[in-house]
């Protein structure tokens, strides 16, 4: 696990889980990868994009109920294998 994930998961723990968590990512334009993070969620999130000035990205905010750490870790694991991906 990268020095990273491994701080934000020393922070997390010190919230209570179940909580309402935001994910954001900004994604090169291409709607496979804008897909490709969406369907990492379920339907109960709430999933709002918007596009670069110049066209060139698209940010992706996620707000969703986690239940615990481990859930929010998975999910930005699994979105770092998306090429260009940026995860804030």
């Amino acid at each position: 696990m990268s020095d990273v994930l491994e701080k934000l998961r020393v922070q997390l723990e010190t919230m209570e889980w179940p909580s309402v968590y935001m994910y954001k990512f900004i994604v090169p334009n291409h709607p496979e990868k804008v897909d490709a993070v969406k369907a990492m969620f379920d339907d109960s999130a709430v999933i709002k994009t918007t596009n670069s000035k110049n066209g060139n990205f698209t940010s992706v905010s996620i707000e969703v109920v986690e239940l615990q750490v481990e859930a929010i870790i998975e999910k930005y694991t699994i979105a770092s294998q998306i090429q260009g991906i940026i995860s804030l």
